[in-house]
């Protein structure tokens, strides 16, 4: 889902994407407004965000149950992923494994 709010443990946070598992879809009744953490939260670089402002974000993320938080790097085409247990890894060509979620993606196509 693109921009979807998430309210967590009082913390009030938007990511640019949020992945959650496969689930019923009622278009009819869109929710704006989750409290249950996603599976993976994205978060893409811009000039304009301060790193710190993408830095709170992730904490928040990954301290309320979000299993893992990719930030997206489009000038250096790169995916930084961080999960709970404090690791984190870049990817910069090839794929992106994320070891907390199973998610894969090729960089190329993501910055294609």
């Amino acid at each position: 889902m693109s921009e979807l709010s998430l309210e967590l443990n009082a913390h009030q946070v938007t990511p640019d994407l949020s992945v959650y598992t496969r689930g019923p879809v009622d278009f009819r009744h869109d929710s704006v407004r989750l409290t249950d953490p996603p599976l993976l939260a994205v978060e893409i670089l811009s000039p304009t965000q301060p790193s710190i402002e993408v830095m709170e974000k992730i904490e928040i993320y990954l301290q309320n149950g979000v299993k893992s938080c990719w930030v997206v790097n489009p000038p250096q085409r790169a995916i930084t992923i961080y999960t709970p247990d404090g690791g984190l890894k870049t990817f910069s060509e090839g794929t992106v494994r994320d070891p907390a979620t199973g998610i894969t993606v090729d960089l190329d196509a993501v910055f294609s």
